[in-house]
């Protein structure tokens, strides 16, 4: 065994000098900002008891909320609020760093051939998936406990920031795991990723899901996830459910030190599919669909499932509402009306699709980087293919790829709602679908011009996703101003009803031929792979 792992002291070392501010930084301060914030500002938003009725009237009157937030067990107290905002998201996060940190030190460099110059010295077999292992874990450390400083510091209670933070860590051991097994499963980095942060979007949904319609509770059980929101920080502080998670860690990473000892180096458990023995791709538009075609299955597939999900999540709405004493006690007021929530909460519904569409259209456009620095992009540009036609055709790629993942999830959602009597029609499910893809293409415009121009900051191509989920979806528990919220396009999608006014969809489609005429300028301008 020691010969196995021989060198992972001062390879650890060297990749977290060399790459541990990529890895570590970015997850920690978004985790922290996101849960001290809460803390911080709770009592100045909602200073009053009643204050604090009406946000629980909002949520409960949203029901979409509950998907991505989780459940609000307690949102009359700033650690309350803050576990609600910030459990689900938060650890949502920390796994993503834990799945790029393990796939980027073991899968990415094998494919770069990083680890067969490593290999050549004097390094064990298994010390590159342990070094992987090592970095996710001491990043997910580091992010819970930053997070639960910084939350105590602005005012958080002790005891329930650091279940919080610990929730954290635990969840991105748990998805170190993931990573660590999906490593040995995929024959290269995009698989292995793509494998890892499906099953975290599928458990996260799901999660969201038992929560928001009351499932029976073996569900959340069986659900890793669904252990993290068990630990109930301000509201139960029960952190049991912590040492489950450590258990599970512990027996993925087992496993994938299993199978790294069985596979062929460079090689994965599912064998990549042999190409044809002679080209057939003849114009850019078919390359740049070969390229992104297995990426666009997974995601045509998981948007059908979204799909199914959503709309039966829709059907439920009556249900969901009637159960809540609060929204009952609002009705029976007469402030709104049962369509009217109905109807806002299908924009919420949809809203959401619609920024979730847009990360499949963004992959896109960045592979087109991908291709620059792996030296492929420049024998295309070489062989007579004008820049303009390049992009144009991935473009066309990414922002069909994005419409498809919006049309067949709203299909599916329209079908479900129809057939629920609920107030919702066919055709007023689709339209309502269908006017938020303005809104969807301008996210993929932004990275078209973050990839034509500043290409080297490709990061910034997720500013436009990052900021539409966290105004669009996070923005009104803050009560935020209408001008802030008013940045993001999924603002501007109006419900859908007789006389409705288009006239910001017609602004954002204003805005996305703009972005689109700069990317086409830019890339023109600037050099390849540079």
């Amino acid at each position: 065994m020691n010969g196995t792992v021989a060198g992972t002291g001062p390879l650890l070392r060297a990749s977290i000098r060399y790459d541990g501010r990529r890895s570590f930084v970015p997850w920690t301060v978004v985790v922290t900002v996101l849960a001290a914030s809460s803390v911080l500002v709770f009592p100045w938003i909602f200073p009053e008891e009643a204050d604090r009725a009406a946000l629980a009237t909002a949520v409960g009157a949203n029901p979409a909320l509950s998907l991505i937030l989780g459940p609000a067990f307690d949102l009359t107290t700033s650690d309350g609020f803050a576990a609600w905002r910030s459990l689900a998201l938060g650890g949502f996060l920390a796994a993503l760093g834990a799945i790029f940190t393990v796939v980027r030190a073991t899968r990415e460099q094998e494919d770069s051939g990083q680890a067969e110059l490593l290999a050549s010295g004097v390094l064990g077999r298994a010390s590159r998936l342990l070094t992987g292992v090592a970095m996710a874990a001491i990043g997910s450390l580091l992010v819970g406990v930053v997070a639960a400083g910084a939350t105590v510091a602005c005012g958080g209670d002790v005891v329930s920031s650091l279940l919080l933070g610990a929730t954290f860590t635990a969840t991105g051991w748990m998805f170190t795991g993931v990573a660590a097994v999906a490593g040995q499963v995929g024959s290269e980095a995009r698989t292995a990723s793509s494998l890892a942060v499906g099953v975290l979007g599928v458990l996260f949904v799901l999660r969201g899901f038992s929560y928001a319609v009351e499932a029976p509770e073996w569900t959340l059980w069986a659900n890793p996830l669904g252990w993290m929101t068990e630990t109930r920080p301000a509201s139960g502080d029960d952190a049991w459910p912590l040492v489950w998670a450590v258990v599970f860690a512990a027996a993925l990473v087992s496993v994938a030190f299993a199978l790294q000892a069985r596979r062929d180096f460079g090689q994965g458990v599912i064998a990549p599919r042999p190409g044809p023995a002679r080209g057939r791709v003849r114009s850019t538009g078919a390359l740049a669909a070969r390229i992104n075609a297995p990426s666009a299955v997974v995601w045509v597939v998981a948007f059908l499932a979204l799909g199914l999900v959503f709309g039966y999540f829709v059907t439920s709405i009556q249900d969901l509402l009637g159960d809540n004493p609060a929204v009952a006690q609002v009705l029976a007021a007469g402030a709104t009306t049962s369509d009217e929530l109905v109807s806002a909460f299908l924009l919420t519904v949809v809203s959401l699709l619609g920024i979730l569409a847009a990360i499949p259209g963004v992959q896109v456009v960045l592979r087109m980087r991908t291709e620059e620095v792996a030296d492929r992009a420049e024998p295309v540009l070489a062989a007579g293919v004008h820049r303009s036609t390049y992009l144009g055709s991935n473009l066309v790629v990414g922002l069909g790829l994005s419409t498809a993942c919006v049309v067949l999830a709203g299909l599916l959602v329209a079908v479900l709602a129809a057939g629920a009597d609920i107030g919702i029609t066919f055709g007023d499910a689709i339209q309502q679908s269908l006017v938020s893809l303005p809104a969807v293409w301008s996210l993929v415009a932004v990275a078209a011009v973050v990839f034509a121009a500043r290409p080297q900051v490709a990061v910034a191509a997720w500013v436009g996703v990052v900021a539409a989920f966290g105004l669009t979806i996070l923005g009104p528990t803050f009560d935020l101003s209408d001008e802030v919220l008013a940045i993001s396009p999924f603002w501007h999608i109006p419900v859908i009803e007789e006389g409705a006014d288009l006239t910001g969809v017609f602004g954002t489609v204003a805005v996305v031929a703009l972005l689109l005429g700069l990317s086409f300028a830019a890339f023109r301008r600037r050099d390849i792979a540079r």
